[in-house]
């Protein structure tokens, strides 16, 4: 993961974990294309990180791999009938806790800062 995000990793694991069972419950995923997709949201996990987590997640009944392709080079990934589950409750608990943060954020007036300070940036560049 990023540099910056390094004293909290273990908050940011959670988030890489359901980023990968979202993409698994949608299509059948492979390491390389995750690693690259996480890398587009600001996560930098190498492969000696990032292989042991989908190992894991299989182990745990999240996922169920299967190889793909002629000649089997390609390890895939699914999410299970329990993974799909688990990211349902995910998903609820996420929704609540986002809720928590905008609604901490809209009182302490940051949608009124953010507003302000989108249109400094915006006049500053006419």
């Amino acid at each position: 993961m990023r540099s910056e995000a390094a004293p909290h990793r273990e908050l940011y694991s959670g988030l890489v974990r359901l980023h990968v069972l979202y993409h698994a419950a949608r299509e059948p995923i492979f390491g390389l294309q995750m690693i690259e997709e996480l890398g587009r949201h600001g996560y930098k996990i190498s492969p000696g990180a990032f292989y042991p987590l989908l190992h894991g997640m299989e182990r745990r009944g999240l996922l169920r791999s299967s190889h793909q392709g002629r000649l089997n080079h390609r390890r895939v990934y699914r999410a299970t009938p329990e993974g799909r589950k688990a990211l349902e409750v995910a998903k609820r608990r996420v929704r609540e806790l986002f809720r928590e943060l905008w609604e901490d954020f809209l009182s302490q007036g940051g949608a009124g800062r953010a507003r302000r300070s989108a249109g400094r940036k915006h006049k500053g560049a006419a």
